[in-house]
């Protein structure tokens, strides 16, 4: 299952809304209405993703395991997990790893446990957006997804507010809260599917940091990346610098 994050509006809303929000909008899904409001912006806000463009590689793990940005517009296109040692290129999600702002640690040697987590970046209404995460029992083969953040009107500021930790027996949910940090741990066993009961015999918890104050700074990536990266003026050979 892929996740494209896009954000779509009137094309009398277009420039309004991209001027408050910052919004993201995928140029081959706009209607020729959008299209030609782009343009007389300026196409400032104008996303066309380049095949052609390098691959930047926008977090590690360690010298084999990495997730990529391919086919990409101001750091917006697919996003793939790779493990050269299992000839893994599996495609996980469209949109921008940045949007995502908190923290990322994976530490299982053994390589079975990814979890990727994504952020929103739109315009979210009265009811706010979601915040998924995607995740992976199988070494990244394949990957399903759980929302880690609900109801949120700026999902990618408060996205920052996260550390997300990655273990061989689960993952964590860490977000801030107040003077301590709200935990939630997730069991992992292969094929499980978090949006349903545990089975028999697993089960995850909830608890505050500050009563368990060894298990999150015991974690570390191997690179000690713990947090995406990505240069928005890459271009393909021949083709100017984002300004």
């Amino acid at each position: 299952m892929a996740m494209s994050m896009k954000c779509l509006a009137p094309a009398s809303l277009l420039i309004a809304a991209l001027t408050l929000v910052g919004c993201q909008t995928d140029y081959e899904d706009m209607t020729v209405a959008q299209r030609a409001a782009y343009s007389r912006t300026g196409s400032s806000y104008t996303l066309k993703p380049d095949p052609n463009a390098p691959i930047q590689v926008t977090y590690r793990i360690d010298d084999h395991r990495f997730v990529t940005l391919e086919n990409y517009d101001r750091c917006f296109g697919d996003n793939y997990y790779n493990d050269t040692r299992l000839s893994i290129h599996q495609k996980v999600w469209k949109g921008e790893p940045t949007d995502y702002r908190g923290r990322l640690v994976i530490d299982d040697p053994s390589g079975m446990n990814v979890v990727l987590p994504t952020a929103r970046n739109s315009s979210c209404g009265d009811r706010g957006c979601t915040n998924h995460l995607a995740y992976s029992t199988d070494s990244g083969r394949t990957f399903r997804w759980l929302d880690y953040m609900k109801y949120s009107s700026r999902p990618s500021e408060d996205s920052e507010k996260f550390t997300i930790a990655v273990t061989n027996r689960g993952f964590y949910v860490a977000r801030e809260n107040g003077n301590d940090v709200g935990v939630m741990e997730y069991a992992l066993i292969k094929d499980i599917n978090l949006s349903q009961p545990y089975p028999a015999g697993v089960k995850g918890s909830s608890f505050m940091a500050s009563k368990r104050p060894d298990v999150l700074p015991s974690l570390h990536t191997p690179s000690g990346q713990d947090r995406f990266t990505c240069d928005a003026s890459i271009r393909s050979a021949g083709q100017p610098k984002t300004p």
